[in-house]
């Protein structure tokens, strides 16, 4: 069945189009929609067609790392859970919210978005910790992507909550917002047959054989990560990374 559906795409993908009538490097329909979480510090709620996800920003004073003790902390968590796809199980983080997770912290991370600096409260004592959790609500194709732009959107709508004598007061929140310097834009690059795709639906990510998230900034990359096991080549690589590198102007319009 496989095998027959990825025959059939590749004979909408010779026509330049695909299954809804896309350009093989269109995106669906993008929607986001911040400040969605009375709760959370920052918050946003992201849309690629029917693939729905939400990230939340909940800001703590932690102890800094031992290798950085003057900078503030990051972590990145992802929940599949069964209410997006049949095909995720209740309990602990599986394979594949671990990988999304670590994408997105990688490309946050290494494109040095946040200034972790500003974030210290007291040398080696004190930091602010940016969590950024992502619950997937409806999952049909391109995660990383959605994923990437709702903690994108929830760190640039989070506010910091008021710290005074040691302690938080979560019930007040000021004005002050985290140091932001980059934004990070991810989009992963599938690949079917010959053929290059951005922004795949359910079906055609089943049919990929691979893909590669490239995250950059302004034009300059950050992050590379590859998914899968099917090998690439150089060639394969440079195309990939020049259409991601495309892609991002259009991805940016919606975060800034």
């Amino acid at each position: 069945m496989k095998n027959e559906k990825k025959a059939h795409l590749l004979r909408f993908l010779e026509r330049n189009k695909r299954f809804d009538g896309r350009k093989l490097d269109e995106f669906r329909k993008i929607e986001v929609q911040t400040g969605i979480s009375r709760n959370a510090e920052g918050s946003a709620l992201v849309k690629f067609g029917e693939t729905m996800i939400m990230a939340g920003v909940k800001m703590s004073v932690e102890k800094p790392y031992p290798d950085t003790p003057e900078e503030g902390n990051l972590m990145v968590g992802a929940e599949l859970s069964p209410i997006a796809s049949p095909e995720f199980e209740s309990g602990p983080p599986g394979a594949e919210a671990v990988e999304l997770a670590r994408v997105i912290d990688r490309g946050i991370r290494e494109s040095k978005a946040i200034d972790t600096k500003q974030l210290c409260l007291e040398k080696g004592e004190k930091v602010w910790n940016t969590a950024i959790d992502l619950v997937t609500i409806n999952a049909s194709g391109n995660l990383i992507d959605a994923g990437a732009l709702a903690a994108l959107a929830a760190i640039k709508d989070t506010k910091l909550p008021k710290y005074e004598d040691k302690q938080i007061d979560y019930k007040k929140r000021t004005d002050k917002q985290l140091p932001i310097k980059k934004l990070p834009i991810a989009v992963t690059v599938y690949k079917v047959g010959p053929y290059m795709i951005v922004d795949p639906d359910a079906e055609e990510e089943e049919v990929a054989e691979t893909r590669l998230t490239v995250t950059s900034s302004e034009g300059k990359i950050s992050a590379l990560q590859k998914g899968n096991e099917y090998p690439l080549t150089i060639e394969e690589v440079e195309k990939m990374i020049t259409i991601g590198l495309e892609k991002a102007k259009e991805l940016q319009k919606h975060i800034r």
